[in-house]
């Protein structure tokens, strides 16, 4: 190693910090300061990448879980050749950067997740890990063609999130030992030192979930170096832990080693924290020496891709067949939507079940599907028969046994689903999206392809009470931007959720199923219910005569609106709006033909609050829902009680009519 020049380099990166935040007076320093030797280590001798070419397939994924810490991550993109210059450094936090506060997937070159809230990268890290161990069997007769290794850097408040806990867990339990943590135990949080809030011994704790602990000093570059090497030699069927201790803010005496280096406070000692590094009073300074010595290892790795290049192309002729699967353009709607045949007129079931059906038509078509659940493959029915479980002894599997980690197992998913590779479903019951909220809004934050199912959707689940029925979890989704929410109301409608949800690309879905029976709606062909999903709503039951009327609904409740109108008479219509924010989207004339202006007795009904759906009834119409938690007994009992049946929306009819 060449000491010098990693010192040198390293206080050149805490310079580029110190001055980006005392530019934009908004940042924060005590990451990038306290872990600049690591930076030095990994951008130059430590990862596997190549900055001209930031998607190689064989490159190590590095994972900033400490996402306040962006500063890091975007000086070293920047001296080690990403496309991010001084001027995107002197942008940091500003309108219309490649630099914001927290790293943006999708934003910036070289940043593979985002990173905002505290324990997700750690997640992330773990479904990289995931879809890496899946990909290396491509590669078995030269595994050097896909030897990457997954590095996340993590501190202590990411260590005491939840969701990093459940991932932590998970990894070692899986044997996942592609993947490298990285702790910045800096013994410092935002508000106090950590010793207020934490006592436990994190070797130990790490050691005790099957992980294998290296302990140094994170500012000894050699020793940082040599413990990275030894976790990536080491393919022994553990995750790697290395626990760095560092002293936050080095380089800022006057706040070093505490919790006030942290934030941005540091940042006005700028000109004596220079002084003490050895940097000009220049800002934004990189000296000649540093960028000749990046420019070095820049073409030394312009030939180790060129070199892998060479090696891949050799394998491309020996296995087209791979070649294939790993290029394979993805089905489209359409074309998905033909590999379901029609449902027979008798069936009856819960959407839960047409979907788990519709999934398995669909499995042998799409190489790249995995599928998981949080403990509740057997109530959730997405279990993919016949392809096996993914464990330490079968990374071939691709059902993933989650266990009761709901949080974790959206994050691990946000992970695969970063890599790119593999299409993802993830299952667990509507009333615990809230333990994995945080994660799903990342999701649409970052567009990435994800696919929740939410089974039990309803007061229908019954006699589980209260707890258990999600009447404010529908709309509360619903307000997530960039998220599909769609609620089908029988199996057809629930083959095209599922279809338009693994075929949309830079949205999440979510299918919000049921656990009681539904019957095959009749009088509307398949493919009017199928093009009507992917609209987001459609007339499913259209007027005889004069338009008198309309009822809007989803999930089972259309069923209910549907009996209604059998009551009524001839003059009434039947909306099925199955994804509201997708019906939004269509064009004005498409929105007025299936509810037309022109009529303003409307009825919108649906087993959960009333809040979102007054914008589609205006204030002439009427909404039939459920604006309190529900009760513990059989669901029709739980139904009609709550006055989710068809007399009370006759009469609701009725009255706006009078």
């Amino acid at each position: 190693m060449q000491i010098k020049h990693l010192q040198r380099v390293a206080n050149e990166a805490r310079g580029l910090a110190i001055d980006a935040v005392e530019k934009c007076s908004s940042g924060h320093l005590g990451l990038p300061l306290g872990c600049a030797e690591m930076g030095a280590v990994l951008f130059t001798e430590g990862l596997q990448f190549s900055s001209e070419n930031p998607k190689w397939i064989n490159r190590d994924r590095f994972i900033l879980s400490a996402g306040h810490g962006s500063l890091f991550l975007y000086t070293w993109l920047h001296l080690s050749g990403y496309a991010i210059s001084l001027e995107d450094l002197r942008a940091f936090r500003q309108m219309g950067s490649i630099t914001p506060g927290h790293p943006e997937f999708g934003e910036t070159r070289g940043v593979e997740a985002t990173t905002g809230p505290l324990g997700q990268g750690v997640g992330n890290a773990v479904g990289y890990a995931i879809s890496g161990k899946k990909l290396a069997l491509l590669f078995e007769e030269d595994k050097s063609l896909y030897d990457s290794h997954i590095i996340c850097l993590a501190g202590d408040g990411c260590l005491q999130e939840g969701v990093a806990r459940e991932s932590i867990a998970f990894a070692g339990h899986m044997g996942l030992d592609n993947l490298i943590l990285i702790y910045d135990s800096n013994e410092v949080t935002l508000d106090a030192m950590a010793s207020v809030t934490q006592s436990e011994n994190q070797a130990q704790y790490f050691q005790s979930l099957g992980w294998e602990v290296f302990e140094v000093d994170g500012h000894h570059l050699e020793k940082l170096a040599d413990a990275l090497r030894r976790a990536k030699e080491a393919d022994n069927g553990t995750p790697k832990v290395i626990i760095a201790k560092t002293l936050i803010g080095k380089g800022v005496s006057e706040v070093a080693g505490t919790q006030k280096a942290h934030g941005e406070s540091g940042a006005k000692f700028f000109v004596s924290a220079k002084k003490s590094l050895g940097l000009p009073a220049e800002s934004f300074f990189v000296s000649d020496e540093t960028r000749k010595f990046f420019a070095e290892q820049g073409e030394k790795r312009s030939q180790v891709f060129a070199d892998w290049l060479g090696r891949f192309e050799v394998w491309k002729q020996k296995f087209p067949e791979r070649l294939t699967l790993l290029e394979a353009k993805s089905l489209s709607f359409s074309d998905l939507l033909k590999k379901f045949p029609e449902f027979p007129n008798s069936y009856n079931k819960a959407t839960r079940d047409s979907c788990g059906e519709s999934l398995n038509r669909v499995a042998q078509d799409l190489p790249f599907l995995l599928s998981g659940s949080a403990d509740l493959f057997g109530s959730t029915k997405n279990y993919l028969d016949g392809q096996g479980d993914f464990s330490r002894g079968n990374v071939a599997g691709k059902n993933l046994w989650f266990g009761i980690r709901e949080h974790s197992m959206a994050a691990i998913c946000n992970g695969i689903a970063y890599d790119g590779f593999f299409q993802i479903c993830q299952a667990t019951f509507l009333a615990f999206a809230d333990y994995l909220r945080p994660s799903l809004r990342l999701a649409a934050l970052a567009k990435l392809p994800s696919v929740y199912l939410f089974t039990h959707d309803s007061v229908g689940v019954g006699e589980d009470g209260p707890t258990h029925q999600p009447v404010e979890t529908v709309s509360g989704l619903r307000v997530i931007p960039n998220l599909n929410v769609i609620r089908p109301a029988d199996a057809e409608e629930t083959a095209a959720a599922l279809a338009l949800a693994l075929t949309t690309k830079k949205r999440p879905s979510a299918l919000i199923l049921t656990r009681q029976k539904v019957s095959l709606i009749e009088g509307v062909s398949s493919d009017e219910k199928r093009l009507g999903v992917s609209r987001g709503g459609y007339i499913i039951r259209r007027e005889k005569g004069v338009l008198k009327g309309i009822f809007l609904a989803t999930g089972s409740e259309v069923q209910v609106a549907l009996a209604a109108v059998e009551d009524l008479g001839a003059g009434y219509r039947v909306v099925s709006l199955p994804c509201l924010r997708l019906f939004a989207e269509q064009e004005k004339s498409y929105q007025e033909e299936v509810l037309p202006s022109s009529c303003l007795a409307r009825v919108a009904v649906e087993a959960g609050v009333s809040d979102l759906w007054w914008r589609y009834v205006g204030d002439r119409g009427k909404v039939v829902s459920i604006d309190s938690f529900g009760l513990s007994a059989p669901g029709e009992e739980v139904f009609m009680k709550l006055g989710i049946h068809r007399d009370s929306l006759v009469k609701v009819m009725q009255d706006l009519e009078s």
